[in-house]
This record gives C-alpha cells, sequence and structure tokens, in this order.
C-alpha cells in the first residue's frame, strides 16, 4: 500500500481514467460496444442476433451502429435473460452469452423480486470491477489526505469468502466473489482477514469483527451502511467508549453503495468522534458501474471505457406500465441522446455477458458533459398508486428532512401502497429507536414529500387520502431480512414492499405482535 501511497502522491493515474478525462462519451461508448460485440460475436447469442453484421455497421461515422444493434437485439430483464440463455450457464455450458464456460455466480440481494437471481460472474468482469477498484483508490489522490492514511487497514464488511459450490459452478455475494481475488498488493491491508471473511454465518463473523476491532488500524471502511452502523454500534457498546474513533483513531473514509447515505447519515455521524470522508460507488452484481471521482460531489462518474455499454430508457408512462415492466417498443438512447434532470432506466451490456440487460435502477444525469449521474430508484421500486409518482429520491429525501427536523435517527423505512376505502393510502414503516410522536413525523414526512413532488401534492387533495406511519425497533427489519434469508452482506432493506413481500413482512409483524 505504501506503493499505492507514492503514486497518489505523485498524481500518476491510470490510461483508462484519463483516456475517459480527454474523451467523448459517445466515442468512448462506441468502442466498448464493438470490442464485447468482437469478443461475443461466436456465441449462441451473438450467432442468434448477427453480432457479426451489427460490426459491420462500425464503419459508418453517423449512429447507425446503434441503430442496428438496438434493432437486432431485443432489452432483456432478468427473467428472460435467464429462461432463454443464463439456465444453461448454471449446468456448465459453454460459449452461450461469453465465450467459454462461467464458473462463478453472484447471488443478487433479490430487492425486486421473491427470489435470488444468479448472475453470471466472467473473469473479464471480475478483471473489470477490479480495474475500476484501482481507478476509485486512485481518485483519492484529489483529497488532501495523509500519506500515512494509505498504510492503515482497509475493513471490508461483505459477504462469505466461503462459496457454496455444486460440481459445476460456485456462487455467493459478488463481495465473497471479488474479495477473495483481491490483487496481492491489497491483501496485507484487507481486514477482517481470510479466516473471519469465509465465515457464513453473519452474527458470527460480526462478533469476531468485534473482539479483533482493538488490534486493528483502520483508515478506510467499506460496506453497506445499515450493516456498517450495526457493527460499529457493537463496537462502541463491547468496549464501552463514546465512539469509534476511540478503536479506529485514524479512520477517516467510508466508502459505502447499495442504498442512499442520506437516511443514514444522521444515526452514523453520532457513532463517529469527528468527520469522515464519504465516498460513493455503484457497484451492482452486474458491474461497477459508476464511481465518485471528485471530491465534494453527490454524483458518481460512469465508467465508460471497461467492459460496459449503457443504454438509457426514459422512466415515463409512455415506456413502462404501473408495475414498472418495461413496455414493447420502449424508446432506449445511446449516451450523447439523454439530458441532465431527467430519469433513466438503465440497460447495459457487459463482459459477463449481459445483453440489452434491464439492471432495474433509475439515474439521473447532473452533468451529461462529465457523465456524472445520482441514482434516483429501482423501476420497481416506486409508488404510483393514483399518479403520484413517488421515487425512492424523495422517499430518501424526505425521511432525510423528516429526522432532522424531529431530531431522531432513523436506521431503516419501507413503504406500502394500500387500499383506503374506496381510494388509496401509504404506510411508512419506520425504524427507530429514539422516542417520536407520529403524528408529527406523520406530518412532517408528508408535508415535505408535498414540496418535493408537484404530483403527489396534487393526489393528496384527491384520490391519496391517507399516510400512514408505524414506528417500529431498528431490530425489527432486520429480523425479517434474516427471515428471508437476506442478511449481512450485501442485503439492503427495499424501499418499496408490493405483492409477495408485502405480505410476507405483514405477516412477520403480526405473528411478532409488532403491529396491533
Amino acid at each position: 500500500m505504501a506503493i499505492i501511497s507514492t503514486l497518489l502522491k505523485k498524481g500518476i493515474r491510470l490510461r483508462e481514467s484519463l483516456e475517459q478525462e480527454y474523451s467523448s462519451p459517445l466515442d468512448l461508448q462506441k468502442d466498448q460496444l464493438k470490442k464485447l460485440l468482437l469478443k461475443a460475436k461466436d456465441t449462441e447469442i451473438g450467432r442468434k442476433y448477427d453480432f457479426h453484421g451489427i460490426l459491420k455497421t462500425f464503419r459508418e461515422s453517423d449512429g447507425t451502429f446503434y441503430e442496428t444493434y438496438k434493432s437486432q437485439v431485443p432489452i432483456y430483464d432478468y427473467d428472460s435473460i435467464h429462461a432463454e440463455f443464463w439456465h444453461r450457464l448454471l449446468s456448465g455450458k459453454k460459449n452461450v452469452t461469453w465465450p467459454g464456460a462461467v464458473k462463478y455466480f453472484a447471488l443478487s440481494s433479490g430487492t425486486s423480486g421473491s427470489a435470488s437471481k444468479y448472475i453470471p460472474i466472467t473473469n473479464s468482469m471480475v478483471k473489470a470491477i477490479r480495474r475500476t477498484g484501482v481507478r476509485q483508490i486512485l481518485s483519492l489522490s484529489k483529497y488532501d489526505l495523509p500519506a500515512s492514511l494509505f498504510t492503515k487497514g482497509i475493513l471490508m464488511l461483505g459477504g462469505s469468502t466461503d462459496l457454496e459450490f455444486n460440481g459445476t459452478y460456485f456462487s455467493g455475494d459478488l463481495s465473497g466473489i471479488t474479495t477473495g481475488k483481491l490483487p496481492i498488493w491489497l491483501q496485507r491491508f484487507y481486514k477482517p482477514g481470510k479466516k473471519i471473511a469465509r465465515n457464513k454465518n453473519w452474527g458470527d463473523k460480526l462478533d469476531q469483527i468485534v473482539e479483533k476491532a482493538r488490534d486493528w488500524d483502520i483508515g478506510i471502511i467499506a460496506g453497506v451502511p445499515a450493516w456498517l452502523q450495526i457493527l460499529i454500534e457493537k463496537i462502541i457498546e463491547k468496549y464501552q467508549v463514546k465512539h469509534i474513533h476511540e478503536i479506529w483513531p485514524n479512520l477517516q473514509i467510508f466508502v459505502h453503495g447499495g442504498v442512499s447515505f442520506e437516511p443514514y447519515k444522521k444515526g452514523f455521524e453520532g457513532l463517529l468522534g469527528k468527520p469522515l470522508i464519504y465516498i460513493e460507488t455503484y457497484l451492482a452484481s452486474e458491474g461497477f458501474l459508476a464511481l465518485q471521482a471528485l471530491p465534494n460531489r453527490k454524483s458518481m462518474r460512469l465508467v465508460l471505457n471497461n467492459g460496459i455499454f449503457h443504454e438509457f430508457i426514459p422512466f415515463t408512462e409512455a415506456n413502462f406500465d404501473e408495475e414498472g415492466n418495461v413496455k414493447e417498443n420502449a424508446q432506449t438512447l445511446k449516451i450523447d441522446e439523454v439530458e441532465e434532470g431527467r430519469d433513466y432506466a438503465l440497460l447495459i451490456s457487459t463482459c459477463a455477458g449481459a445483453w440489452r440487460y434491464l439492471i432495474g435502477d433509475v439515474v439521473r444525469f447532473v452533468s451529461k458533459e462529465e457523465s456524472e449521474i445520482i441514482i434516483t430508484g429501482r423501476t420497481k421500486h416506486f409508488l404510483s398508486l393514483c399518479g403520484e409518482h413517488l421515487s425512492v429520491d424523495n422517499m430518501n429525501k424526505a425521511i432525510e428532512l423528516a429526522s432532522g427536523e424531529l431530531s431522531i435517527r432513523v436506521k431503516e423505512f419501507t413503504v406500502l401502497g394500500e387500499p383506503h376505502k374506496n381510494l388509496f393510502a401509504h404506510h411508512w414503516y419506520i425504524g427507530s429507536d429514539d422516542e417520536v410522536s407520529i403524528k408529527k413525523l406523520k406530518n412532517s414526512i408528508d408535508e415535505h414529500l408535498k414540496k418535493l413532488n408537484d404530483d403527489y401534492a396534487v393526489e393528496r387533495r384527491h384520490a391519496l387520502k391517507q399516510v400512514k406511519v408505524t414506528v417500529l425497533p431498528s431490530a425489527a427489519f432486520y429480523d425479517w431480512m434474516r427471515s428471508q434469508g437476506k442478511e449481512g452482506g450485501q442485503n439492503k432493506f427495499p424501499r418499496v414492499l408490493k405483492g409477495e413481500k408485502a405480505e410476507s413482512w405483514k405477516d412477520f409483524l403480526a405473528e411478532k405482535e409488532l403491529e396491533k
């Protein structure tokens, strides 16, 4: 790590970072798609959709390549690409959507559906994730940080590296797969170390980390906010200290992703003795899509030259139904056609054999020139019972504002849409261990949402007749996740519950007598 420190202080940059900085987004993306098609042209999907023919159009100077690509290759979601192609990868079939066999599958957290999904992780994708990870590390050269920081430990709180093996393939959390393949120079700084990282029992793993915490000098922590907050609370309780900096005085950076950090921020900062630098990443099971490239920004830069081709579907009623499913003949755009301030669902084609794949996230460009985005929600994690079009971004902001206004710490929350007489209601479940007036909390959330979302304000006067709030112990949310087999690692509590998951949640609360 001292070598990396020297590189950082000298301002050494990766060639790929410089290439993205000084090239047009469209040129980078056109080149990426060409490389992906060349690599996969002789696979089953490449022959079916004539990747060879699409490649011939790349000689044209206009946008013919993209028009041909999207006319010949349909949009896939997980269910459709798994049913047609990916299920055969699980039996060891080679050259299906990417050359060779796939030996690793990342189990997604399953927040969009009822079951975990098996996402193929190729050797090419592992290398791409590692390269983008190094780019994120090198971005720290733009911060005013002491050289000594880069000799400290890096705590990565992820899934077990002891992957399941069925004789054909390995499966587990993406974090478990990638952590097991860390570069040599990083391994000596990695915590909690190989032995603890292999533990599959999440509760035991946290306890083991707590026991070792005082022996480590941690400078950087990385993981999902909720689980890191739980870990830090356990450490503080174990050693009877006021804050985590009494244990890790050199802790300076928190690298997070997966969910918006803002709703957690107030509670998390109560565990600190001094401010941290927060760095957001966009690392999904399908790939490392974006990273925070510059300090003091709340946006991330799409990675345009490392194994992923991006497309964008305007997130409108013209392109998506009320359940968040993409409609036939939905409009799709390449990166030079997007507009700042509009929401887009992401389609990706990747070096793991995903093609025009609807990842489920919704993003908004804050800088088209710099390809800077924020994540505003999920295609299926929004509420629009009657035209209120409430996004996860709206929900996160309302909780952040309400918790600040009432001086409470909200650790988790979710929202259900419910019938109310002949019309509709929203039912908020708030995880907080602080005393709070439910009436004040309800009014605060409601009023902030009216200011954040004009459609919501209109429907509150018409069809959206009631807002309900139930405050629960924060442990209830983690207990439910445990009951669903979704404890720890990359698992996040869904911000909106629908269908079977909503019923499971309500049944759980009734069984535990947490809601009368």
